[in-house]
């Protein structure tokens, strides 16, 4: 079943996690996840990729993960995110996204 999830991909760089983001949330924070994605709020404003900033700072706190090994690769614009997250395998961020789901619900 673990392997049922569209919003990860495995590649040779790591896995990529697909976002839905809400900006100007009242904390950060994973709101829950469906077939196609995870959706994650942040505090900051939309603007001057503060979002996004909060959006990968927040994945790395989550994970502890330094700084080069969470990367937005496309969606900079689009509340459509994909995140390229290194150092982590595959079964480990399903793990931490079902725990943090259970934890929060």
């Amino acid at each position: 079943l673990m392997n049922d999830f569209n919003f990860l991909k495995k590649t040779d760089d790591g896995v990529v996690l697909v976002v839905k983001l809400t900006p100007n949330a009242s904390k950060n924070e994973i709101q829950g996840y469906c077939q196609d994605y995870v959706k994650i709020r942040v505090s900051a404003p939309p603007n001057e990729n503060k979002a996004n900033k909060k959006l990968l700072d927040f994945i790395r706190d989550w994970l502890s993960l330094s700084k080069s090994s969470v990367e937005l690769v496309s969606g900079d614009k689009s509340r459509d995110k994909k995140i390229l997250i290194k150092k982590i395998q595959y079964d480990e961020l399903v793990q931490k996204i079902c725990l943090y789901d259970k934890i929060n619900t």
